[in-house]
């Protein structure tokens, strides 16, 4: 008796079941999370605002759409859709989880797990706000995990200001982020270059040592901050650019150049931080130096007013000896002690004025 064959049954995250979307064996339980989706079909927005757990449902629908989910601040459970939607690594899904991860971009089989940071100067750009952002980007759709507040509005509208590059896929989704982000960072370097040029400034302008030597070290900081989450974007899109990745991005030809201008930016911005801490530790060692010039004109001034003063202990005590010499006990020897008192004296300090030590 022969026994029927069953169908072989795609493993997660196998591209060929509808681009990278695994079955659904389970029911999925919406994320207890705040979601945000969208679902881009034939090349313009079709839908926005759906359940997170209809996602598959709309992409079985048209296999040539894709779409967007965002998570605020999720948990492993909250994460749960996303990995048996779309068959993702569970190291993909612990670092999206666990905080504080550096910038990077990890291949999968099925799918591209990329962590970056947005920043933003606040106060008087002596504080940097981070905002951790995750994302796991599949031949037809783009998860993005926020672990921090973001504006993700100025995101969709940057998203919403370029509707023809809507057609090229995830990989237009994927660089209106990167590109916001990279936007993002080059501000925080403006201001806190504008803030350097201050500090460079304040060198001549009257504030106290300290006060400069307080603020470099805060700004050197938060440039030491800055460059360990710019310098590694640069291989992130070095990597996208190169087109190592474009079987499960889908990065088309059309967008490669676009994705090359935001690695030339964070390249550019890359510069700039170096510059920056090049400069700030300019100043620093100038404020260091100049508070020696200070504290050796602080020295000749006492050096120079104790050798005057020198002067008349010295003459008073020589007329103060108990043995004789010209004008002892004498009205005369008061007077010639007197003259020479002032005639060195004042020779003294006639000659250190001269010498600017006074």
């Amino acid at each position: 008796m022969d026994l029927p064959v069953p169908e072989p049954v795609p493993a997660p995250g196998d591209p060929q079941q509808h681009g990278a979307l695994a079955p659904s064996v389970t029911e999925v339980s919406p994320p207890k999370c705040p979601t945000r989706t969208r679902w881009y079909r034939n090349g313009r927005l079709a839908e926005q605002g759906f359940p997170a757990e209809e996602i598959s449902e709309r992409l079985d629908a048209d296999p040539e759409s894709f779409a967007w989910l965002d998570l605020d601040d999720p948990d492993a459970a909250d994460l749960a859709i996303v990995t048996q939607e779309f068959g993702l690594h569970p190291l993909a899904v612990e670092d999206a989880v666990h905080d504080h991860q550096r910038p990077k971009l990890d291949r999968y089989a099925s799918h591209l797990f990329s962590n970056v940071y947005a920043v933003e100067t606040v106060g008087d750009g002596l504080e940097l706000r981070t905002s951790e952002i995750s994302a796991f980007i599949t031949h037809r759709a783009l998860v993005t995990v926020r672990k921090a507040p973001f504006d993700i509005d100025a995101l969709v509208a940057r998203w919403d200001a370029v509707p023809e590059l809507t057609r090229t896929g995830v990989g237009f989704l994927l660089h209106g982020l990167l590109d916001a982000v990279v936007d993002g960072q080059e501000l925080a370097v403006d201001a806190l270059g504008d803030r350097v040029d201050a500090l460079e400034d304040a060198l001549f302008d009257g504030t106290s040592r300290s006060d400069i030597r307080r603020y470099g070290f805060l700004l050197r900081k938060d440039l030491a901050v800055l460059r360990r989450i710019v310098v590694p974007m640069g291989e992130v899109l070095a990597r996208l650019t190169r087109g190592e990745d474009d079987r499960v991005t889908a990065i088309k030809g059309e967008l490669l150049p676009y994705f090359e201008d935001v690695h030339d930016h964070v390249l550019r911005i890359a510069a700039d931080l170096d510059a920056a801490r090049e400069l700030v530790g300019s100043v620093l060692e100038t404020n260091v130096n100049e508070q020696s010039n200070e504290l050796n004109e602080i020295t000749k001034k006492l050096a120079s007013w104790a050798a005057i003063i020198a002067v008349p202990t010295a003459v008073t005590g020589f007329y103060g000896q108990n043995v004789p010499y010209p004008g002892f006990s004498k009205e005369s020897g008061f007077i010639s002690s007197c003259i020479l008192i002032v005639v060195l004296a004042g020779g003294l300090y006639a000659l250190l004025k001269r010498q600017k030590w006074l």
